[in-house]
């Protein structure tokens, strides 16, 4: 579905569930990361998080933007347009929107841990953050750091073992 598409279906969905006309521009925002939609109250547009409805279809598409309808036809009103207002409640119970999106499956985004040691005392570190060894030094003894090796989610992806000394 493209942003023409989209703009058809929010006129449609207007004109069919709120018997008013949408006037203003309804498109995809990519960049919308947490939120099906939202409705801006500057210039009335509507942006759709075009994920989901590639996750979770139509139904979903539609809910969504019944619910930013009812943000929008309140705000123009003059009514309570936002989510602990009374009107903006019962316009919801109306159409039927729902008062949340169902949530986007989670990408699991995998942790690295890094070990260093100290060539001297053996003190070990332990980082998310990949760190130069070369321009830190031990704050125990202060000797040279080296990269041990790094972890990913549990299991050691790469060992990585300096010991030549100074």
């Amino acid at each position: 579905m493209n942003d023409r598409k989209l703009q058809q279906l929010v006129e449609y969905i207007s004109l069919t569930f709120f018997g008013r006309k949408f006037n203003h521009k309804a498109l995809f925002n990519h960049r919308l990361r947490t939120t099906g939609g939202r409705y801006l109250l500057q210039n009335h547009n509507i942006e759709i998080n075009p994920k989901y409805y590639e996750e979770h279809g139509m139904d979903e598409l539609i809910g969504i933007i019944k619910h930013e309808l009812c943000h929008y036809h309140l705000h123009i009103e003059g009514k309570g347009y936002r989510h602990k207002d009374r009107d903006f409640k019962e316009l919801l119970k109306k159409v039927h929107a729902p008062r949340f999106c169902t949530p986007l499956k989670q990408k699991k985004t995998q942790k690295k841990q890094y070990f260093y040691q100290c060539y001297d005392c053996s003190q070990a570190f332990v980082r998310y953050k990949k760190m130069d060894p070369a321009r830190y030094i031990c704050g125990k003894c202060g000797g040279k750091i080296y990269l041990l090796k790094y972890r990913v989610d549990g299991g050691d992806k790469h060992m990585i073992n300096y010991k030549s000394r100074r």
